[in-house]
Formats: structure tokens, C-alpha cells, sequence
């Protein structure tokens, strides 16, 4: 593992402090690219023009048609928390702008599979609908866009994933990701890009007369929802997505929130008036996503679609409740995918290019999470496989793959794709995450051909794990008040979060938990005695090491004191 410090452009950090910003954000925002105070500006009037998305002003057209005709409207979900959340914002936003008649349907994981498929397109008109909208999908059903606009649907399809050689032929077609389109947030989440849409629904409405400036519904309650789906679907947080994210958690924080998102707070055993995003990222966000990995995404959407604060108390503990189970599950296939992945090589070796395994027994919701959890321990493009419980398709393998910096994963299947025809039957995802479907007696095949991309592809440089962190910590900066500050800001993919390094002493270390695999350890810092944990290290420590570290508070009988929470060490 190699700790690398990142450069801090002096001038910025100089000009930022000068403008008023406390000299360690000014530090730190500016080695994540800030160069002045005005990029630091959350305000609404600051995000990017809805204009600016190709297709936008045909989907607020042909939406502002179907409300004023009170034509019969249903969303199609996906079962992450940005689907969740995009269904949601979409169903609440559609309903204040005047609709009456909206539904959704969110696909099943295991028997629909992802996106809209011709089969979900007759199910949407077997629900008596006239319009069908995707949310964070669309973009690649080709056939199932066909599907619908055979059957007499008005398709409208917001995504931002990215698209095939062949776009759907929809009414409307909302994505940055497709050709032509110069919205500069190319990263921004399915629940955007929804909130987007509903903004120039709102202006077409205006436009029409139906309301004003002065009367207009106010969609900036929804922004919650959009902070919390950006966040956990772990897209870069570029300006415009930070200000989203910021505006959604002032909101949180004044106790301005749809009661589900209140009540996954309170089952997560967080606190609302202090909200981070670290709560989107690792305490609701997983809450939701373990409905749609382990049952069924529509207890997700209920509970943000409800307005009883009663109902969502009781559907946010059936999600925690979920969320346990899908623990249990993972930390028993993550232990034997490891040992499968450790046993492809030697202890005194290097572990190979890229990783896949399968295990008959694994359960094909939680691959993925098993998949990152593998790339964080052996730093490899990992794959991970369960068989597919869908009927008829018992002989196909469904698989979840994460990356590493450097390794286009999606790119990576497309090329495996055209070397070996027919070993995988579909794939898409992203650069750092990314599925696919194999028959399974082409698993070893897609194994070597994996491994061999990565072979090619990856160097010395790219293989070697790296901390990027914001160098020293000054000792008149660890305390809890300044650990308050930083948690109060927007980190996220692409905006990481603090994380600081210097060698420290170890005064003494032990082996904490349940299962004794978290290292507590007493350091001195800069003369001063810190408490610090490394989750998931049962390895000790020599006397003097560096270590990265982010800054947490831990408090205990009323006092509250820094911790270090340990990312790497340099040993």
C-alpha cells in the first residue's frame, strides 16, 4: 500500500481563506479542485438550468398533455436506492403538479431482472395506464420501449446510465449520458435527472397558466430525496450534485422530511438534526437496498411515498429488519468468497489481474456487495457469481463486478464480449461497478478471458493500492468541534471525504468486537495521546508507522472525544 498526500494548489487554499473560509476547508476543498468561494455556493439558484438537458422540453410537453388529459400514468422503478428514491420523487412531484392518476411498478431482482423489459411493458398496460415513465432505466430497452409504443403507451424514459449502439425509440428520451446532450453533470443520479424532468414540467405548467411563480408547488421539498438517492448510488459528487446533496440535508437538518426518511433515521439509530452524508451512503441507503436485494423494492418505496408517520415507523423497521438479514447473508458468502479468492493464489504471491468466483449457494442479491468487499481487501477487479433463481434460467449465472481506478469495468465486459461470442448473454454497468450474465458452463471461460483483460490492461502503478489523503493534521485541529464542521460538508465519490496521514507512535493495540477482527489502538499524535480503531484489522502494528485516518467523535458518559478511524498504514 502506498500513502499518497495530495497536492494543495497554494493559491487557491490562500484565496479561499481570504474569502473567509476556515483555513482547513479552504485546505481541503482546495486539493478537491475549488479555486473560489463562489464555487462553494449551495444555493438553488446556483444548480444547472434544466434547459440544458436534450429532450427535456419534449418530456415536460408531452407530461404537462398527460396531467391536463388525466391520462392514467405509471413509473417504472429499479430495485437500488436511487430507483427508489427517483420512483419516489417522481410519484410525490407527479402528484403536486396536478396529477391524479399515478402508479408505479418496481421489477423483482430475481424474476423480472433490470430495466424495461416487454414483459413489464404489458404488465404497465394491464394496469389500465396511458403513459409510461422510466426512472433510472430506460436508457438500453430497446425492445421494451418497442413493447410499450406497440401496445399504444406514451414512453418517456429518464436515466443515466449509458446508453448502447441503439437508443429507444420513446416519446421522450431525458439522459446526459446520451449523444448531444451538453448538460455538464454528466454524473448526475436517476434522481436527478427525475427532479430535473418535474422542474421543467413545473415551467411548462407555468407557461400554460395553470399556476405562477406565487402559486406554483414547491418541489424543493423533495430534495431529501434526491440527497439521499445521489448519495447512495455513489455518484460523483461534481458542484452540481454537491448542491443538490447540501440542499436536501439543510432540509433534513430543520426537521423539513418525508416522515420515511425520518423514520430510517430513527430505525438506523441516527440523528436527523445532525444528518451527514455518511447517514445516505452507509445507514438508509443500505436500508433500502436490502428490500430490493433480499424481497421486494415496493416496502422501499412505500415507506418514502407515505405520508403516515405511523406506517413509515413500521415499514423503516421491516427494512432494518431486512437489512440485518442481508448482513448475516453477506459476512457468510463474503468468508467463503474470500477463501475462494485467496486460494487462487499463494500467500507469498500477488493475487492475479482480476478476480471471479462462484458458489452455487450464493445468494445472487448480495454479489455485489460481496464483490467490493473483495475489491477493497485484495485491490483487483473482482466478479462475483450466484446462480440465477429466475424460472427457466437455472443454468445462468447472475454476476456483480467492481473495479478499481484505472480498469473500465463495463469496457472490460464489451471487450470479453466480442473476443468470446456467446459466453456472456447480457451486460452493463459503469466504470467502477458493472453486471453480466454467463450459462454456467461458460464460467471458466468468462474467467480466463476476464483475467486476461485485466492482464493487458493493468500496470504495476494501477495494481498498487493508494491512499490519497490531505497530508498532516495539525494538532489545534483535533478536536470535536472541528470534527463537527467537517462532517457538516458535502464528501462523497469524487469529493472524498477527509482523510489525513503522518507516522505515529503506537502505544498499545488489541483486538475488539464480537469476533475480535477490529484493532483498537492507543497512538500518540503530534505529543498527544488519540484513541483509534482499524475496522476489519486483526494484524498488529509495529511501534512507529503512518497511517491514513479519517477524524470521527466518540462520545462516552457525556464527553466527547476525536477518534481516528484508520483507512491504511504505510508499514
Amino acid at each position: 500500500m502506498k500513502i499518497v498526500a495530495r497536492d494543495i494548489p497554494p493559491r487557491a487554499a490562500w484565496a479561499l481563506e481570504q474569502a473567509g473560509v476556515h483555513p482547513l476547508l479552504a485546505r481541503l476543498y482546495a486539493a478537491r479542485g475549488v479555486r473560489a468561494k463562489d464555487e462553494l455556493d449551495d444555493g438553488l439558484a446556483r444548480l444547472l438550468p434544466p434547459s440544458g438537458l436534450k429532450g427535456i422540453d419534449t418530456a415536460a410537453r408531452v407530461l404537462a398533455d398527460a396531467l391536463q388529459q388525466h391520462r392514467r400514468m405509471v413509473i417504472v422503478a429499479d430495485y437500488d436506492c436511487d430507483g427508489a428514491t427517483a420512483c419516489a420523487v417522481g410519484v410525490r412531484g407527479l402528484r403536486m403538479l396536478g396529477a391524479q392518476h399515478v402508479d408505479y411498478l418496481v421489477p423483482d431482482r430475481v424474476t423480472d431482472g433490470y430495466g424495461l423489459t416487454p414483459p413489464i411493458a404489458r404488465r404497465v398496460k394491464e394496469r389500465g395506464a396511458d403513459v409510461l415513465i422510466t426512472v433510472d432505466n430506460g436508457i438500453a430497452s430497446v425492445e421494451g420501449v418497442a413493447e410499450a409504443k406497440a401496445l399504444g403507451l406514451t414512453v418517456v424514459v429518464t436515466d443515466h446510465h449509458l446508453p448502447g449502439p441503439v437508443l429507444p425509440q420513446a416519446d421522450a428520451l431525458v439522459n446526459p449520458s446520451q449523444p448531444e446532450c451538453a448538460f455538464e453533470s454528466k454524473c448526475i443520479a436517476g434522481v436527478g435527472v427525475m427532479f430535473y424532468v418535474l422542474l421543467a414540467l413545473r415551467a411548462e405548467l407555468r407557461t400554460r397558466g395553470i399556476f405562477d411563480v406565487a402559486t406554483q408547488p414547491k418541489l424543493d421539498a423533495l430534495l431529501p430525496l434526491v440527497a439521499l438517492g445521489t448519495v447512495a448510488d455513489v455518484v460523483k459528487l461534481d458542484a452540481n450534485n454537491r448542491r443538490l446533496v447540501a440542499q436536501g440535508l439543510k432540509r433534513i437538518r430543520a426537521g423539513q422530511m418525508q416522515p420515511g426518511i425520518a423514520a430510517l433515521f430513527q430505525a438506523a439509530g441516527r440523528k436527523a438534526p445532525a444528518a451527514t452524508t455518511f447517514d445516505f451512503g452507509f445507514a438508509l441507503g443500505p436500508r433500502i437496498n436490502a428490500a430490493g436485494r433480499l424481497a421486494d423494492m415496493t416496502l422501499g418505496i412505500e415507506c418514502l411515498l407515505t405520508d403516515d408517520p405511523g406506517r413509515a415507523a413500521e415499514l423503516a423497521a421491516t427494512l432494518d429488519g431486512i437489512n440485518r438479514e442481508r448482513r448475516d447473508i453477506e459476512s457468510g458468502m463474503r468468508e467463503q468468497a474470500m477463501l475462494m479468492a485467496e486460494s487462487l493464489f499463494d500467500e507469498s504471491e500477488e493475487p492475479p489481474p482480476a478476480i471471479s468466483v462462484f458458489d452455487p449457494d450464493f445468494h445472487e442479491g448480495v454479489v455485489g456487495i460481496v464483490a467490493s468487499r473483495i475489491k477493497d481487501k485484495l485491490h483487483r477487479p473482482t466478479f462475483v457469481f450466484a446462480a440465477s433463481s429466475a424460472p427457466g434460467k437455472e443454468h445462468e449465472l447472475k454476476g456483480s463486478g467492481r473495479s478499481i481506478p484505472g480498469f473500465h469495468l463495463r469496457d472490460a465486459l464489451d471487450l470479453v464480449a466480442k473476443r468470446h461470442p456467446g459466453v456472456i448473454l447480457k451486460f452493463g454497468g459503469h466504470a467502477m461497478a458493472a453486471g453480466c450474465t454467463v450459462a454456467e458452463e461458460a464460467f471458466d471461460v468468462f474467467e480466463q478471458a476476464f483475467a486476461q483483460v485485466a492482464q493487458e490492461w493493468l500496470d504495476a502503478a494501477t495494481l498498487t493500492r493508494r491512499i490519497e489523503t490531505d497530508g498532516p493534521l495539525a494538532p489545534e485541529y483535533c478536536r470535536a468541534d472541528i470534527v463537527d464542521t467537517l462532517h457538516r460538508e458535502v464528501w462523497g465519490q469524487g469529493f472524498l471525504p477527509p482523510t489525513f496521514s503522518e507516522e505515529v507512535q503506537i502505544v498499545s493495540q488489541r483486538l475488539v468486537g464480537e469476533a475480535k477482527n477490529h484493532l483498537s489502538i492507543k497512538i500518540i499524535h503530534q505529543g498527544n495521546p488519540v484513541d483509534a480503531i482499524w475496522f476489519g484489522r486483526t494484524e498488529p502494528l509495529p511501534a512507529r508507522v503512518v497511517l491514513a485516518f479519517r477524524l470521527d467523535v466518540n462520545e462516552w458518559k457525556g464527553e466527547r472525544k476525536v477518534q481516528f478511524l484508520v483507512e491504511g498504514a504505510e508499514i
